[in-house]
């Protein structure tokens, strides 16, 4: 039976198989996408982890000392790293298609207009999990060996499509905000610079005194510490709670943002 949710559905699925044939035309942007978070895991481990392992305490460490004390600090980071790289493309592909005629070409079609976010926003969905599902095969290759159970890898998974699905929609709002392809690539960067700008490779409290204020509040912080703490069974308290009140935010300023703009794009 059709209803008036059928077709934007249909719609939206077939945007989404587009966005596939997109990366599946385009191998060497998810080949940078994946290869991004794999060099800096294999960097920071195998050149820094040592030095930077044993400074770490066994209680921020999981229990361990040394490299593989560094890797299972900084393997949570990394993840999030792999999420803010295919969001980039997100926003490069958005823009495209608002700076290149696609649109007005949807636009005389018989379409759901929406559906066109919603393929760029699933089908990023789709392509970092398979990115999060492939940078942690690599960690668990180099040694890397979490300790939580079953309800506690749920719950990273979700955190981590929760966080994903929240900067998508920002990535899409900086898409379609953008005056140019060139603009879209670059706006997302403060997102790939917030993890290093926290307790995202060193402990907060080995930073300056202005630096670790800053880390402290910056909304990548809670982010990382609770996928942190659910991987290696340290305690995660409050700042699970706040970390899901990030991703909250930033999906409903993302979806809004874009909302708005696509809007205004519809009327011109």
């Amino acid at each position: 039976m059709t209803t008036t949710m059928t077709y934007p559905m249909q719609d939206s699925l077939t945007m989404l198989r587009r966005n596939l044939r997109r990366m599946q035309r385009y191998p060497s942007l998810t080949l940078m996408l994946l290869g991004q978070p794999i060099l800096f895991l294999l960097l920071f481990v195998y050149v820094f982890g040592g030095t930077l392992g044993n400074g770490l305490g066994s209680a921020a460490a999981g229990g361990t000392t040394g490299r593989a004390a560094y890797l299972g600090f900084v393997t949570p980071t990394i993840l999030i790293i792999t999420i803010t790289g295919a969001i980039l493309g997100t926003a490069i592909s958005v823009a495209m298609d608002m700076t290149q005629g696609i649109m007005a070409r949807f636009r005389t079609m018989s379409i759901s207009k929406a559906s066109v976010l919603t393929g760029h926003v699933i089908g990023t969905l789709i392509q970092t999990g398979i990115g999060l599902a492939v940078v942690l095969g690599v960690a668990l290759l180099v040694g890397f060996r979490p300790s939580a159970g079953p309800v506690e890898w749920l719950t990273v998974i979700g955190l981590l499509l929760l966080v994903t699905l929240a900067l998508t929609w920002m990535a899409v709002a900086f898409g379609l905000a953008a005056k140019s392809v060139e603009t879209a690539s670059n706006t997302p960067m403060i997102f790939i610079l917030l993890p290093f700008l926290g307790s995202g490779f060193v402990p907060n409290d080995s930073l300056p005194d202005w630096l670790r204020w800053f880390a402290e509040y910056q909304p990548f912080t809670p982010v990382i510490e609770t996928v942190r703490g659910l991987l290696l069974g340290t305690s995660v308290g409050g700042r699970g709670l706040l970390a899901v009140g990030w991703c909250v935010l930033f999906t409903i300023i993302g979806y809004g943002w874009s909302k708005s703009l696509f809007r205004k794009e519809r009327t011109r």
